[in-house]
């Protein structure tokens, strides 16, 4: 059981909020090792994220998890109408799904392996089977799972089944070049990410990079984002910008895009995982 918990709440802003939360911590012998609140104006709601340990100067208080504590909250959360929740804090179990482009899927396994991704990944589901020599020289199981027009409500029900089946808090498109459904992406709601260059709505389709070169374009990017049935529209977690000019070639850069897709994609994982994020409608308030 773990000692450590992060609590993430939204709610309409008013006086005592802090207060009502502190007493509740400290009254279940928990001590706040971080804190951050976000007061939004614009909508006069309060966002905030503390990461709470139940061990203080080295003793350890009595046994809770995070049911429990979610479970004892609820009086405080409908005096102020919080939505809010508790977490335990234990590395997040990631599924991949990826194509045949492997730059994402590579950066994601190195971080992992190295120990600063914050999460486990736990296998890599693809469409092709391109990319299953990078998932098992690393260890990892590789599950194919081929669609086509036909197969495609088959194929995701698959993939559903295969999150279910490794425990799967959160689900990474690291350039898995298929439209999921708006069911899956409903029964995903928060739990997906996924990746795309930030020429978005500008140079759809084949070629984005070619298309961006012939029109002088001078800044690549990459967005990394939660999956809604508005394709590539879900609320945006982290944007990667990098300038370039007149030199780059469209191969040059295809490869200063990647980087910058590897980049958004693994640091999205990363504070989801850590439990960074807070939902809110069409936005995202992301505590760093």
């Amino acid at each position: 059981m773990t000692d450590s918990f992060t609590l993430t709440l939204s709610c309409p802003n008013r006086t005592g909020i802090v207060r009502a939360v502190s007493s509740y911590l400290f009254e279940h012998g928990l001590d706040i090792v971080e804190y951050q609140q976000f007061d939004d104006a614009t909508h006069d709601r309060l966002h905030l994220r503390a990461q709470v340990s139940a061990t203080c100067d080295g003793v350890t208080g009595p046994g809770v998890d995070a049911d429990a504590l979610t479970a004892g909250f609820t009086s405080v959360a409908a005096d102020f109408n919080m939505q809010y929740k508790f977490f335990a804090d234990a590395p997040a179990r990631v599924l991949v799904m990826v194509s045949q482009q492997g730059h994402c899927l590579n950066d994601l396994i190195f971080r992992w392996r190295a120990g600063s991704l914050g999460a486990d990944i736990v296998a890599v589901v693809s469409n092709h089977e391109t990319l299953r020599p990078m998932a098992e020289a690393a260890g990892l199981p590789f599950v194919p799972v081929p669609i086509t027009p036909d197969t495609k409500p088959q194929a995701e029900a698959r993939m559903l089944e295969l999150v279910e089946e490794y425990d799967a808090e959160l689900v990474v498109l690291a350039r898995y070049m298929q439209v999921l459904s708006d069911q899956t992406c409903r029964r995903l709601h928060g739990r997906a990410i996924n990746i795309h260059h930030s020429f978005l709505p500008s140079f759809k389709g084949a070629k984005p990079y070619h298309q961006a070169w012939d029109r002088g374009v001078k800044h690549v990017g990459a967005t990394a984002h939660y999956v809604t049935p508005d394709l590539d529209e879900g609320p945006i977690i982290k944007q990667e910008v990098l300038r370039i000019d007149h030199s780059h070639d469209p191969k040059a850069l295809q490869t200063i895009g990647r980087d910058a897709e590897a980049l958004a994609l693994s640091r999205a994982v990363r504070w989801h995982a850590e439990r960074r994020i807070v939902l809110d409608g069409h936005r995202t308030i992301v505590f760093r």
